[in-house]
Parts: C-alpha cells; structure tokens; sequence
C-alpha cells in the first residue's frame, strides 16, 4: 500500500516537491528524540496534543534538535561527548547530510539556525585547549562548514538564537571535559560558567556570571521568551546542601534574577534542573529535574516561585497554551499548570528535551 509518506516521498525524489514545509508533515508543535524497548533511536515530530505525527531514525541516542524555521528539515545531535549530527528530511527520513566535528572536537547536543534558516549554529568543545567554540554551517551549500568562534566561555551547551534575529544567547557550563575520560568532569573547583550574547559573527556583546561563590552552579539550559527575556536552568557541582538557586532570568541591560523555591521544594530538585521554559503566554517560566521528578513554576518577572508538579523522570518542557507540556522518560507527554494532564503515554523513553517547532520555537 502507498502511504502518504512514501507517495509525498516519491515526489521528493522526482524533483516535484521543491520545499516541504512542517505543514507537510503534520504540522507538529515539538521535535523529541526517544529510544524504543527495542533500543533504537528515533526523533518523533509531536503535536500539541501529545500525538507522534512520525518518527525518523537517529544512529545512536540523540539529545536535542534543531528545527529549520520553513522547512520539514531537522538537525539531530548526539548526546555529549557526540562528534555527529544528522540532518534528517521529516518527510521522507531521508538523512539529508551528516555533520562531522572538526578533529580535536565534539559537540555538546544543541544547536540553532539563523532567522532565515540560512546558517546553522553548533555549540562545540576544542577539548586539548578547554575552550568553548560555536560553529557555523552553510544550510544552502549543504552543511558546508564556514567557520567559527569562540563561545565567551568553557563548556558551551546550549545556545539560541535573540528575538532580534541578529545575536546568539551562550550558555557556557564552565566544565572541562575530555573524550578520552568519556563524561567525567575535570575542572570542577576552578570552573567558571557565564551566559554569554554575542553577534552572529561572534562579537561579545555581554556576559553575565554566578556570583563567585556560586562558581559551581553550571549554566546549561536555555530558553528564550519573544520579548527578549531569558531563562536558564542551572545544574549544582557542589555539595547538594549548599545548592543555591537552580533558574536564572536575564534581560539585557539589567542585574540577573535569581529564582529558588522554598525548602523542602528546593533540596527535592537534588541541585539538578534538567530543562527551562517560558509558557507559551510568558508570564511564567518553569524547570524540571528528573532526579527529584519536579517541575516547578515561577513568575516570569519576579521570579517568584509559584507551584509545583511532580512527575516521575520528567526533563523534557516546552510552552503549551498559558502553561507548559512536559515529557518523561516513562513515556509520557503531559499538560502541566496548576497540576499535571496526561496527553498520551507513548512506549518509548524521551530523552532530554523537547523542541518547539514554528512560530513558538523562540519560547
């Protein structure tokens, strides 16, 4: 039987389809990448629903992804210390390219195009000097390495693109790795993380640091609201009892916001807090933490804490409606506001994160 994967497919092939847009492939809201019972790899295109509208295959187990801004085209990277990247066509599951790190790299599982989807991003560690490298890659000339920059920092790990279309949001963990000792640490009582914004040619347009006692608190997630407002969810290196605020909020030109639930909410979190997002409204922003099975809500301006949900292995978070939708490795996609909805259950284990698609994908 022809499905209407392989028919569009066909078309593809032949030349007849010339752009196919995420319309084309169901119109999903989010990208995660998840591993079967089987073991395979996959990266699922959801709806806001909590439905997989499909699922291409991924070589090993991904991390997180890019979306292409038009296109039904997505970047999928390995998790850390990964030196691959495949750029999957949506529709077909063809892999359309494959990115390579340059010798003495590897990437660190994140990514970002430009506005126009012309240029992509790849956060990058040139791990002989412990130094933080962004990439750039030329979409058009079929992922032609162009060049690259330093990322501000050590430890680059996620990085998005501004609202204004025009300059990059670093987050530099502040840890040293190295592929020959696999994930282990190597710096941690020197290590010094900063958020980081630069041009899209690499200029340092500004930095914001921890204070230096919280030189342990590495900055490793983003997310990034329409008005310019940023996120960032923060991991502990130090003694859990000493763990300070997990969430930190940032507007250009004005001191960070330090956000910290109340003990016991705050010890729960075991100094983890594994994604951040804005709600799709902004008025809220959240964080989860797969050890403490968290997801816990701030106000977006004031950063002050406003409820908690708990929900087993969930890190996974991206804006839903006034709220947010969280994914758990359990299979589960689930509403989460005030308490927590269960979309669908899937029989798979999401990974990491999950990315917004379209016009929300800058939340």
């Amino acid at each position: 039987m022809l499905t209407r994967r392989g028919m569009l497919g066909g078309l593809a092939a032949a030349g007849l389809w010339p752009m196919r847009s995420w319309a084309d492939v169901g119109g999903p809201a989010y990208l995660a990448a998840a591993q079967t019972p089987g073991g395979s790899y996959a990266l699922h295109g959801v709806s806001a629903g909590g439905d997989s509208l499909f699922d291409v295959p991924l070589p090993a187990r991904g991390h997180a992804a890019a979306a292409h801004p038009e296109r039904a085209e997505a970047v999928a990277f390995a998790r850390r210390p990964g030196t691959y990247a495949v750029v999957l066509d949506c529709l077909t599951g063809e892999v359309k390219a494959e990115l390579t790190a340059p010798a003495g790299r590897h990437f660190y599982g994140h990514g970002a195009f430009s506005a126009d989807g012309g240029l992509l991003f790849t956060t990058e560690n040139d791990f002989e000097h412990a130094e933080g490298i962004i990439g750039i890659w030329d979409v058009a000339g079929g992922y032609r390495r162009l060049g690259e920059f330093p990322s501000g920092g050590t430890g680059p790990h996620e990085l998005r693109l501004m609202p204004d279309g025009k300059s990059l949001v670093i987050a530099n963990g502040g840890i040293e790795t190295h592929p020959d000792v696999g994930r282990a640490k190597l710096n941690i009582p020197f290590m010094a993380p900063n958020l980081t914004y630069t041009t899209l040619d690499g200029t340092v347009q500004d930095v914001v640091e921890p204070p230096a006692t919280e030189n342990k608190n590495s900055m490793r997630h983003l997310a990034v609201h329409a008005s310019g407002q940023v996120a960032l969810a923060l991991q502990w290196q130090g003694e859990l009892s000493d763990a300070p605020a997990l969430l930190m909020l940032h507007r250009r030109g004005e001191a960070p916001v330090w956000a910290q639930a109340p003990e016991p909410s705050h010890g729960a979190m075991q100094g983890y807090a594994g994604s951040v997002s804005f709600s799709g409204d902004g008025s809220s922003v959240a964080i989860t933490s797969p050890r403490g099975g968290l997801v816990q809500v701030f106000d977006a301006d004031s950063g002050a804490f406003r409820t908690e949900v708990a929900l087993t292995d969930v890190c996974g978070l991206a804006p839903l409606g006034d709220g947010f939708v969280a994914s758990t490795g359990t299979g589960g996609f689930h509403a989460v506001g005030t308490d927590a909805k269960v979309l669908r259950i899937h029989k798979v284990a999401w990974d990491n994160h999950i990315v917004p698609v379209g016009p929300s994908r800058a939340a």
